[in-house]
């Protein structure tokens, strides 16, 4: 397989095995490639769980039980204007 680069990233490529870090440009695409693999697994599980949160919240606005998202706001704002950190519970 042959990949080309732009200017840019061949540079990139050339000082990261100049670095001494890397023994040649395969090891660098290796190890660019691995960490954007890790990258995409962690998006998905992250997606996942964002999933996961909102179905457990729609379940629970669907039953009644939840905050009143106008009067939330309103208690925020007024804490605000009042200098108070707005309390969790």
């Amino acid at each position: 397989m042959n990949v080309h680069l732009t200017p840019e990233l061949e540079q990139l490529v050339q000082a990261k095995v100049q670095s001494g870090r890397y023994n040649s440009a395969s090891e660098v695409v290796r190890e660019a490639l691995r960490l954007m693999e890790q990258r995409d697994e962690l998006r998905a599980i992250q997606l996942q769980r964002l999933r996961a949160r909102m179905d457990r919240s729609l379940a629970e606005s669907a039953r009644g039980v939840g905050v009143d998202g106008d009067q939330f706001m309103q208690d925020m704002l007024t804490n605000l204007d009042d200098g108070h950190a707005p309390s969790r519970g």
